[in-house]
């Protein structure tokens, strides 16, 4: 299997994973406005989110989430109208992984052009998948998009999740939209197939260093907005099982016995915490394990 539809099958067995529970007690999409802003609102189908904001010069949109689901980009583009009719002036792709970024042709017949990191692009014109739109414009390190009186910051922190993963921070509103590689009090589990672990950990300092309070998921298994204490919760997470999965690999455990044996207790808490640390320390243990 490829490593593009291995990430498409890590995004639909996370919402699994992580989400059922939780899905089955809301309504199957919403949209909110996020508190103590006028223009940014989150719209969420099943368990992924998007973010949108409104400006009187035209819309930015965020992640069309239609993988195998082209209700959901249809319902997204009504949401925003019940809000404005305003344009559709942006699409911006917060990563390359099918489930996040795949549908977005209807938003293209709007008229919008679609942003995403330039190796987002590289990957979905190697990958010639039909549901995903090109991306016409492409960002290497750091953007600002200026739209009727708004900007939002595209950067790119390095290597994490993906090797295309895009941060998007309103200055003004200090929110940042950050997919998948910061679950909050979750434990990823497939997402770390493909990851960077040692590069993860450095991405998310970068975050940290940022002006922001208030934290949108690409997934919303905790419900809610996270806050920086999320954000170092989770680097702590990574950096003490890193730890932990180091020793037990100099050991010659990796991967069966390390999977069974290493655990970090207070995080047990945390959702889908057993199935998702077998999952991160198979991850850790290739990579203190066997360098790659």
């Amino acid at each position: 299997m490829s490593r593009m539809l291995r990430a498409i099958a890590s995004g639909a067995l996370l919402v699994t994973a992580l989400g059922a529970a939780a899905q089955a007690q809301r309504p199957l999409f919403e949209t909110t406005k996020v508190e103590g802003t006028d223009n940014v609102y989150i719209f969420r189908y099943q368990g992924h989110q998007s973010m949108f904001v409104v400006t009187p010069a035209g819309v930015i949109a965020t992640d069309p989430i239609g993988h195998a689901r082209p209700q959901a980009v249809t319902t997204y583009i009504a949401e925003i109208r019940k809000i404005t009719q305003a344009p559709i002036r942006y699409v911006i792709y917060s990563h390359q992984h099918f489930d996040h970024i795949a549908g977005g042709k209807p938003f293209k017949d709007l008229g919008a052009t679609f942003i995403a990191h330039r190796r987002a692009k590289e990957r979905l014109e190697e990958m010639k998948y039909e549901d995903a739109v090109i991306p016409d414009e492409v960002v290497d390190g750091r953007r600002v998009i200026s739209l009727g009186g708004t900007e939002l910051e595209l950067a790119f922190v390095g290597r994490n999740h993906s090797d295309s993963s895009l941060v998007m921070r309103l200055p003004k509103e200090k929110v940042l939209f950050a997919v998948d590689f910061i679950p909050l009090q979750a434990v990823s589990s497939y997402a770390f197939h493909d990851g960077y672990p040692v590069e993860w950990d450095e991405s998310i300092r970068k975050v940290l260093a940022m002006d922001w309070d208030k934290l949108i998921p690409g997934h919303p298994f905790a419900g809610g907005l996270g806050t920086k204490k999320h954000v170092q919760e989770f680097l702590d997470y990574m950096t003490e099982l890193s730890a932990e999965v180091k020793k037990a690999a100099h050991a010659g455990k990796c991967w069966d016995d390390a999977e069974k044996e290493v655990r970090l207790p207070k995080y047990a808490h945390w959702a889908n915490y057993e199935r998702g640390i077998a999952s991160n320390i198979r991850r850790y243990c290739g990579y203190w394990g066997r360098g790659f």
